[in-house]
Formats: C-alpha cells, sequence, structure tokens
C-alpha cells in the first residue's frame, strides 16, 4: 500500500489530492500504510519522484577570476572621473550578485547611488534600493517616528536640485543696434500680444536672426504667429519670460505650447524653464505616461526624467501597464538618451531585472535585454548583456539565437557562457561537443567547481559521480551534486545513506530544495515526524512554495502528513522547543514554532522567536519578515515597541533600536526591553564605562519575567561581559547557571573560562560536551581546536571544513602552518581554494601577505584591491594596500 504514496502524488493534480489519499492512507489509525522497501514498483515510483532537474544556466555576470575583475574594477574607481564611478559600482554590484553574496551586492548598489553624477543615474539606482528593499518600507516609517529618513525611498525634488537663477539671455547685447521698432507685436488671430524686440531676440539665435538679422521680419511691427501653434495666453507668458526670466504661472496645456515654441525657435532657457514647470506637474503613472511621450518627441530630458522617476517608483506593478512597456521597449537611441541620459545601460539592467523576476520567457523580459544590448558600451557590460538575453532565449527555446548570443558573450569574454554552448549541443545529443568545450576551457585555467558540475551532465555512471565529487571538493555551494548523489542513493534504495549526503549540505546551507528531498526520505523511513519538521521548515521560508516540480502546495503535503503523526498540545510544544533550542536544532525549533503558530498561543512572540532562528540560520530576508509579523502581531505597545527596535537594530540603525528600547521601558519595564538596550549599547559603544551599564541592564533584564530559552541567552551574555571585563569568577557562575537551564551554548563561554584560567584540558572538555549535545557543531570544533595540541588541532579543523566548508579560519590556519614550514606555494594554495568560492576578507587579505612575502607584488595588489571591494574601510588592508602599492615598479 505504502509504495502507492509516490505515484499518487506524482501523478495527480492537486484538486484531487483529498480523495487521492484514500489509496494510500488508512482511514483507521492515520498512519501510512507500511510498504517493502525493496519493490520494483516502489523503486520506480521513487525514481520519479527523485529525477533531478539540470542545474538552471545563471542569467548573471560570472567571470571565471572574480579577484580579477573586482581588482580592476577597485583601481578603475581609483583613478576615473567622478562621472563613471557609478557605472563600475554597478559592474561591481553584478559581480557580486553572480557570487550570491547579497549584502555585498546590496552594498555596491548603494554606493552606485551615493556616487551618482546626473540625476537620471540618482533615480535609477534609488529606484533600484527601492526595488531591492521591496518590503522593507515599514523600517522607513519607523526612521521617520524616529525623526531620520531613509534617502534611497524620496522622490528627488527635480525643481529645486536645478539651479534656480534666471534663465539666461545669451544674446542681449546693448551695443547691438537693432533696426526696426524697439516693440515688436505678435498677431495671434484676433490678439495682439506687444513684446520687447530686443529681450524676446535674445531668448535664441534663430529669434535673433529673424528680428534683427536679414529676414523681413527685423523690419516689421506686426508678425502674424497665427500658425505657430502657440496661443494669445502662451505668447504673453513667453513675453513676460523674456523680461524676467521666469514663467508665470500657468496650466499645463499653456507652458506645452511654450515648449513647442521653444523647441522650434531652439530657446533653451525657455525650453529648461517649461520642463521644469512641466516637471513638478508628474505625480501620478498616467501623468507620466503623457508627459514621457511629449518629452521623448521633444528631446526634453529634464521632463523624461520626471516621469521616469514616477514610473520607475511603481515597479514592478508599472511593468502590468502596456503603455509603459511600450514607452521603454520602443525606444531608440536617441529617445533613451532623452529619457535616461547616459544612464541607459543602468536603467535596462534594472528593467531587465525586474521584468525576468517576473516572467523570464515573456516578450517584454525579451525586449528590454534587447535594448540592454545596444546600450552596453564597454566588453563587461557586453558580456553581461549578451548573456542574460542568451538565457532567456534557452528558455524560450529559440536555440538558434541563444547560440549565437552565448558565443558572442564567450568570444567577448565571458567563460561561463560556455555553460549555454554545452547545453544546447546536448540539446542536438551532441554531448561529445558539449564536453569538448568544456574540456578545452578547462585545460586553458584554473579549473572551478561549476565546470566539473557541467561536464558531469553529459557523462555517465562512475565517470559522472566522479565529476561531481570533483565538482563539490572544488565549489562545496553547488547544490546539484548533493542533490544527485541523494538521489541516486535513493534509486538504489539505501535510503539512509541517501540522507546523510543531502544532510551534508543542510548543516551549512539552508536550501529549500534539499529539505524538499530529505523531506522525501523521511517519507521512504516511514519518519513522518521528521517529514513534517522539514514541510514546516519549508513553509517557514517560503509559504507558497510547491513542491514535486511545482505540482503540489506545501500546505496541501504538511496537511495529509500531519494526520499520520500524533498531535501536540501547546505544553508538548513547548517541552519539544526547549529540547530542540538545547541541541542547537535550528530546523527542529523552526519547525515547533510553525505548529505553535497554528495555536492561540501569544504570536508576537513566537514571530520573534522565528526570526532570531532565521537570523542563525543565515536567512535575513526571512527573518525580517517573521520580525515584522512579531510587530503586526504584538499584544500590547510596550512589546511592540521592542520589535520595533530589533527592526531597526537589524537593519543598521543601533541609536534608532536604543530609542525604541528606551520607549518600552518607559511604559513597562521588561526582559525584552532591557535585553534590547543592553544587546544595542554593548554594540555601539567601545568604552570601558558602557561594560557597567550593560552589566546592569542584563540584571535588570534577569529580574523580569521570561522564560528559561531567552534567559539562558541572557546569563549567556552577561557572562561574555564579565570576561571582557576580567572578572572570571562571576563569569563562571553565568554560565553554570545558564547550563542549568538548558542553554547549551554556555559550554563554549565556560571553557573560555577556563583556557583564562591556564585551564586547556578543562577548555577543551566543555567544549566537547558542547559538541556531543549541539546538532549543528561545526563552530564548536572551531572552538575546541583553539584548546588542543597542533595534531589535534588539525583534526578538529579539518572535521569544521567537513561540516561547514563556509567557515573560513580553518583555511586560514592550515595556510599559516603551511607557511611557517616554508611551504609558500602550498599556503597560497590552500587559501586559493576557499577564495575560488568565497569572497571574503580575511583569506584574500592573507594571501595578499604571503603574495608580498613572496616577492609577487602585483599579485598581493591584485588581493589588495579585491578585498577593498568587500569592505573599503578595513584599516589593516587599507595599510597593506598602501605598502605594497608603493612597492609596485
Amino acid at each position: 500500500m505504502r509504495k502507492l504514496f509516490f505515484s499518487e502524488l506524482t501523478s495527480c493534480k492537486e484538486t484531487k489530492l483529498q480523495s487521492a489519499t484514500h489509496s494510500w492512507l488508512p482511514m483507521d489509525k492515520g498512519k501510512l500504510s507500511k510498504f517493502t522497501g525493496h519493490s520494483s514498483s516502489s523503486s520506480s515510483s521513487i525514481e520519479s519522484l527523485m529525477k533531478m532537474p539540470e542545474p538552471p544556466v545563471l542569467p548573471h555576470f560570472k567571470p571565471a577570476d572574480y579577484v580579477d575583475i573586482l581588482a580592476q574594477i577597485h583601481e578603475e574607481l581609483e583613478y576615473c572621473p567622478p562621472d563613471e564611478k557609478s557605472c563600475l559600482y554597478l559592474l561591481q554590484f553584478q559581480v557580486f550578485r553572480g557570487l550570491g553574496e547579497a549584502k555585498l551586492s546590496r552594498r555596491s548598489l548603494q554606493a552606485a547611488w551615493e556616487k551618482a553624477s546626473t540625476i537620471h543615474e540618482k533615480l535609477i539606482f534609488g529606484a533600484w534600493l527601492k526595488y531591492e528593499k521591496r518590503g522593507e518600507e515599514p523600517i522607513s516609517d519607523l526612521l521617520g517616528s524616529c525623526g531620520k529618513c531613509s534617502q534611497e525611498f524620496k522622490l528627488l525634488d527635480f525643481v529645486s536640485q536645478i539651479s534656480a537663477e534666471s534663465h539666461g539671455i545669451s544674446y542681449d547685447d546693448e551695443s547691438d543696434e537693432f533696426q526696426g521698432s524697439p516693440v515688436v507685436h505678435f498677431r495671434i488671430r484676433d490678439d495682439m500680444i506687444a513684446c520687447d524686440r530686443r529681450k524676446l531676440a535674445a531668448l535664441s539665435t534663430p529669434l535673433y536672426a529673424m528680428l534683427n538679422g536679414g529676414f523681413k521680419e527685423s523690419h516689421l511691427e506686426v508678425i502674424d504667429m497665427s500658425r505657430n501653434g502657440i496661443s494669445p495666453i502662451g505668447m504673453r507668458a513667453i513675453s513676460k519670460f523674456s523680461l524676467s526670466g521666469r514663467l508665470p504661472y500657468l496650466s499645463a496645456e499653456s507652458i506645452l505650447e511654450m515648449l513647442d515654441f521653444a523647441n522650434k525657435f531652439c530657446c533653451k532657457g525657455l525650453k529648461d524653464a517649461c520642463e521644469q514647470k512641466l516637471a513638478s506637474f508628474v505625480s501620478s503613472r498616467q501623468d507620466a505616461i503623457d508627459y514621457m511621450e511629449c518629452a521623448i518627441e521633444l528631446g526634453c530630458s529634464i521632463l523624461a526624467a520626471s516621469c521616469l522617476q514616477v514610473l520607475l517608483n511603481e515597479l514592478p506593478e508599472c511593468l502590468n501597464d502596456e503603455q509603459v512597456v511600450r514607452i521603454f521597449s520602443s525606444a531608440n537611441k536617441q529617445q533613451r538618451s532623452t529619457m535616461a541620459g547616459n544612464a541607459s545601460f543602468s536603467l535596462y539592467c534594472l528593467l531587465g531585472e525586474v521584468s525576468m523576476s517576473i516572467s523570464a520567457t515573456s516578450d517584454v523580459t525579451v525586449s528590454f535585454l534587447e535594448k540592454l544590448v545596444d546600450s552596453a558600451s564597454d566588453s563587461r557590460q557586453k558580456q553581461l548583456a549578451l548573456h542574460q538575453l542568451a538565457c532567456v532565449r534557452l528558455l524560450r527555446k529559440d536555440h538558434a539565437e541563444a547560440e549565437r548570443l552565448f558565443n558572442a558573450a564567450f568570444t567577448a569574454g565571458h567563460v561561463y557562457s560556455v555553460v549555454g554552448l554545452a547545453r544546447l549541443a546536448s540539446l542536438r545529443s551532441n554531448k561529445h561537443y558539449s564536453l569538448n568545450l568544456l574540456d578545452s576551457v578547462m585545460s586553458s585555467r584554473w579549473p572551478l567547481g561549476w565546470m566539473y558540475q557541467e561536464r558531469a551532465l553529459y557523462l555517465d555512471g562512475d565517470s559522472k559521480l566522479e565529476n561531481l565529487n570533483k565538482a563539490t571538493e572544488l565549489d562545496p555551494t553547488l547544490t546539484y551534486p548533493y542533490m544527485f548523489r541523494a538521489a541516486s542513493l535513493m534509486k538504489r534504495q539505501s535510503v539512509e545513506a541517501a540522507l546523510m549526503e543531502i544532510n551534508r549540505i543542510l548543516g551549512f546551507k539552508l536550501v529549500l530544495e534539499c529539505l524538499e528531498l530529505r523531506f522525501c526520505c523521511y517519507l521512504a523511513l516511514e519518519d513522518y515526524r521528521a517529514a513534517l519538521c522539514d514541510v514546516q521548515a519549508i513553509l517557514t521560508l517560503a509559504p507558497d512554495y510547491r513542491m514535486i516540480g511545482g505540482r503540489v502546495a506545501a500546505k496541501q503535503l504538511r496537511t495529509l502528513v500531519m494526520e499520520n503523526v500524533e498531535q501536540w498540545t501547546t505544553a508538548d510544544c513547548w517541552m519539544q522547543l526547549y529540547d530542540r533550542w538545547s541541541s542547537v536544532d535550528d530546523i527542529g525549533s523552526l519547525s515547533v514554532i510553525y505548529q505553535m503558530l497554528e495555536s492561540d498561543a501569544a504570536k508576537g512572540v513566537l514571530y520573534f522567536r522565528q526570526s532570531l532562528l532565521l537570523l542563525r540560520l543565515n536567512c535575513p530576508e526571512a527573518a525580517m519578515r517573521s520580525l515584522q509579523l512579531a510587530r503586526e502581531h504584538a499584544a500590547s505597545q510596550h512589546e511592540r515597541l521592542v520589535y520595533e527596535g530589533w527592526i531597526l537594530y537589524d537593519t543598521g540603525h543601533c541609536e534608532e533600536g536604543l530609542q525604541k528600547a528606551e520607549a518600552s521601558i518607559a511604559i513597562q519595564r521588561s526582559f525584552e526591553a532591557f535585553f534590547l538596550k543592553a544587546y544595542a549599547l554593548a554594540d555601539s559603544s567601545l568604552e570601558a564605562s558602557t561594560s557597567a551599564t550593560v552589566v546592569s541592564l542584563l540584571e535588570d533584564a534577569l529580574r523580569c519575567p521570561s522564560d528559561r530559552l531567552r534567559k539562558g541567552q541572557a546569563l549567556n551574555n552577561l557572562g561574555s561581559v564579565y570576561v571582557d571585563c576580567g572578572n572570571l569568577d562571576l563569569a563562571a557562575e553565568c554560565y553554570i547557571n545558564a547550563l542549568k537551564i538548558g542553554h547549551t551554548r554556555a559550554h563554549q563561554g565556560l571553557a573560555r573560562v577556563h583556557f583564562l584560567r591556564n585551564n586547556r584540558t578543562g577548555a577543551f572538555e566543555e567544549m566537547t560536551k558542547l559538541i556531543e549535545k549541539a546538532r549543528s557543531n561545526a563552530s564548536a570544533y572551531e572552538k575546541r581546536s583553539e584548546y588542543c595540541d597542533r595534531d589535534l588541532t588539525k583534526a578538529d579543523l579539518q572535521m569544521v571544513t567537513k561540516l561547514d566548508p563556509l567557515r573560513v579560519y580553518p583555511y586560514r590556519y592550515r595556510a599559516a602552518v603551511l607557511m611557517d614550514n616554508h611551504k609558500e606555494k602550498d599556503a597560497i594554495s590552500e587559501l586559493t581554494k576557499a577564495i575560488a568560492f568565497k569572497a571574503d576578507l580575511n583569506l584574500l587579505h592573507l594571501r595578499a601577505a604571503f603574495h608580498e612575502h613572496v616577492g609577487d607584488i602585483s599579485g598581493a595588489l591584485r588581493d589588495c584591491r579585491a578585498a577593498l571591494s568587500v569592505d573599503p574601510n578595513h584599516q589593516e588592508m587599507l595599510e597593506l594596500h598602501h605598502r605594497v602599492n608603493s612597492q609596485e615598479p
């Protein structure tokens, strides 16, 4: 009976899932029926479920040597003129985006906005930041409540940013003798408008020539202007402008007439004034659409920029408007220049990214990316644009055009585009050519993990697994090799081995697809409680996630699995949460909290705990979403203020977070308010006097009611402060008390106390206890390595790299040991191995120092510049860069 689980799940439509459950869920006991794990039918069902899609061809800028590109960008930023900086920061943003470094890419985008030298760049990068920070608008409101504004969310005031001086009259030379009357009248149908001939002539060269040149109008006192598209009201306003250089208050229709007049007679000052006035009228999407057409037709860049700002401010929603899409997709080169100035590439880079997130295969996306290709002005921009368009063409199954574009990107220097070429060759059943392409690339440079991963797609059997293993060795962050190996083990009925394989990556990288695969493993093992844990963790991270190739909602699967596990009471849930929190089982804790949120428990507190776990799991966006939900579900004003304080603190606004904590304490003394104030204060000040204040605040927190999970954290933090102050006895007392109430991480603090008391054996034993208790223990092995002899240290750090290859200290330690043993090449190679998949300041810093030591000044300088791209303000890195730079010939 159990064998039907996989076949029913993969074949039935979601609307029929409920009826399908009767074929595999017995109704009497609510337990999934058992079936033999070795049946051929079961094997084929699992194979259907475990079918691994190929890893996608990523539409990112992925240089083969990102360190070299970052170094180039940093060097160019040092010497380029100010108007080129934003484009360079945009390229840096794309490099970090390709590396998956969200925080660094966001910082580069912020720098592009800050260094913008034109209004167009300012508004484009401002809109891009707003798009990247969508969902963070409440933070702007919170900052406003603290008297601080988030500048990138504000619309630019074009009129005030452009010089308010009188629009100069360039041709008014008092020494010129005018041939006609000093007053000239313009007839517009039945109206006569008197103008100062000299002042009007000063508006432009054509008017000067007409009113004081060889034209007959220079001798006329009355000139008929009835056929020039200007009304009497508009002409009177032009006359007043010629005298004062300022526009009177008029309707938009009259100003449009004047703008047309200014365009016909080349009156730059009048045109600029009309543009500024019209720009102030643009307040809605329809206004922007209407005025943009006029701006593009008349070449009015100020007006176009104002319209562009309003449209971009409504991303992504405005791309559902056909009129908006038509403006962007039909613009030629000159029109793009009017609309975005020299920032056309930046504009279509933004539009392309937003459109791809809506629908990567749409005609709109293709149109925007074609404009991006047209706007690219240098080799690196062309590599990105061609590759992105090629990826979209591949998804649309436009294989011939995709191949042309991938080949153009590859020829321009984008090595990663070979992946697209290899896939296309494979689609033509020419896997041999795919392998030849990859072999050619790999033979010409240091091979990377993605190269072996791609090569494995065109191989079978042991050769395939060998390449996937090599891919993991070179880049352990690649997801596909783990999933393929686990799925292969499942097909061979080695479910426990498959589970071990998928746990390897879930130990350091939380990936939804891997959680889904582990969910299937647990089902195969009939461990429905563990399966429920994973599906609830998935729903915490992505509430609308769909499983089994997108065919079934995760919520529906959760409902089905829930029927086959014993239900927990609220007390059970709290006990389970304590147990999982104490054993450092963050995914398990997330699952319990998800379940508790369905009850009538205080949701604000639970969402807050959820946010803490998500931060530990390196899911900052999900954590912020949970924190905002905590704020929405706060049971009181003082509780709400605490969550607002954490929102501000977690987004880098420490002082404002402190204000919220103090406001909460003023209403009611509470554990969380005191804890927040202590945490923020400890982070914001390095003064010795601050420690005493932090101690006092944590003691106040501990005197307030709270559960033992939070009190254990407070005791642990208090112990850390005492250690920093040198009061080891009080520190030890805090850690011991924390351990008594189940705060397992306090073992690490107590180990530090032992070490400071010259008791290395005690420190080692304390960390061993943490390793034994903690489900996630890579950091514990790393810390224990500090208390071992060299051989044990080496073994512990090897274990750290096995459990979490993203932790950089083990690579640095091994490299330092090799350097001490005069194995310079091996030391540099150890660092290079990690740098290939991890853009880390400390790794680059150490390799730069090693390069300097062996006399490779160019290599040292390159690493210095790349490291300063990661952290431009790192003092030691700046000093090393200055020293190395002075040695360069």
